[in-house]
């Protein structure tokens, strides 16, 4: 037996968790796409964002945002669905506008 006292548990310390700064640049670049540069803003954020979700899933809870990533990743995707729907909708329609302009220059032509 042994005259040493027993050692008492302790639960482990955890640090405080801190926000993602890939994360807060994702979301940054998501409200920012639909303001400046859309294309580049969207692929901005969407990159941030799924490298922020996978480093605060493996941060073992020292990293928090997953919201934020999640909600720059939503933003990016919209962008570039709004933008590749803009491109369709002018491809359909360009023979049409086309014609359009040619009748209007020809009525401008003396």
């Amino acid at each position: 037996m042994s005259n040493y006292p027993p050692v008492p548990n302790y639960p482990p310390m955890q640090s405080a968790q801190k926000d993602s700064g890939l994360a807060i640049a994702s979301l940054i670049c998501g409200i920012g796409t639909y303001f400046i540069l859309p294309f580049f803003g969207a692929l901005a954020a969407i990159i941030l964002g799924h490298i922020a979700v996978n480093k605060i899933n493996n941060s073992y809870g020292l990293l928090k945002g997953k919201g934020m990533a999640t909600a720059g990743l939503v933003l990016g995707y919209v962008q570039i669905g709004l933008i590749l729907l803009v491109v369709v909708i002018l491809l359909l329609l360009a023979p049409t506008i086309g014609s359009v302009f040619s009748n209007i220059n020809n009525s401008i032509s003396y």
